[in-house]
């Protein structure tokens, strides 16, 4: 079914606009599943019956994948044989009304504003790399941008003089996010010390002359070296730490501090604001101590 899995994926990308990370999640969960119906003699789409489908997802539940991914891995052949019925690339849709496994609500991790201080108080360095992660942690937490979204930034994307960032998020979707304060003072520093000695690596100018972050030898950051940066630090401080964990603190922070719901979805980049919903649940304490600072009788015993 290789090449049915590649016209579906073609299809992702021209008509959805799928994104790089997308369509190569897409291709993995299609392949292994792909195998699986290999091994059970079953190589044609109307092959397919439902008794496959439930048992390859059977063997991904024993598995001791996370739920989320068996969700995912699930939607991904969903998706995989609606289209090709939709176009006419098979007649039967053996996935039909198959219900999605169950994944249990998890809240997003947290870290308190108290530690957020902490973090980006302690000493980074004078240095190039120093001024990058400084910068680099300051950005996500600043502007809550997922860690795809801080690679892909360019230098001018960042409009110091209106204090916004271009973001090209899910669905090269464009969206302007607000940044100030620290964020912004330790991106001016980066790039007045840092960026310059960076682009410049080993005596000579590197090819990525856009991207703002750059590493050690003058080429754009990727993703692998943002998570591990961000987890040292996190090490470093005492805390179990990844780049969307700061994403989460951004959410958390800003509705405790009593913003719009609707402002933060658009500040996230969600599509859907019930995506966004999940951090009203975050903190119930800050919700009780507002009630009980509020309710003229909330104190009374």
């Amino acid at each position: 079914m290789d090449h049915l899995i590649d016209e579906f994926l073609g299809q992702l990308a021209l008509e959805r606009g799928a994104s790089a990370n997308t369509l190569s999640a897409y291709r993995h969960d299609l392949a292994g599943y792909a195998a699986f119906l290999a091994e059970r003699g079953v190589t044609r789409p109307d092959a397919v019956a439902r008794e496959d489908v439930t048992a390859w997802v059977e063997v991904l539940q024993r598995s001791g994948l996370a739920p989320a991914t068996v969700e995912r891995r699930v939607a991904a052949a969903k998706s995989f044989h609606r289209f090709l019925v939709a176009e006419s690339l098979a007649t039967r849709q053996p996935t039909a009304d198959l219900p999605l496994p169950s994944v249990p609500e998890r809240l997003p991790d947290v870290v308190s504003i108290a530690d957020m201080d902490r973090l980006l108080s302690r000493p980074f360095g004078d240095g190039p790399p120093g001024l990058r992660d400084r910068a680099i942690l300051e950005t996500l937490y600043g502007c809550g941008l997922r860690v795809s979204e801080l690679v892909g930034l360019d230098v001018a994307d960042v409009e110091r003089s209106s204090r916004l960032v271009r973001v090209i998020g899910k669905g090269d979707k464009e969206r302007a996010v607000p940044i100030g304060g620290a964020a912004l003072l330790a991106i001016e520093e980066y790039l007045r010390d840092g960026r310059p000695r960076l682009r410049t690596a080993h005596g000579r100018t590197r090819p990525d002359a856009s991207a703002m972050f750059l590493s050690t030898r003058g080429s754009r950051l990727t993703r692998q070296t943002v998570h591990r940066l961000v987890r040292r630090y996190g090490q470093l401080s005492g805390l179990e730490l990844h780049p969307h964990t700061l994403r989460h603190s951004f959410a958390t922070h800003l509705l405790e501090g009593g913003a719009d719901l609707r402002v933060l979805q658009e500040l996230l980049g969600h599509a859907d604001i019930s995506t966004t919903q999940v951090y009203t649940h975050v903190d119930r304490s800050h919700v009780v101590e507002e009630y009980l600072s509020t309710h003229p009788r909330a104190r009374l015993r």
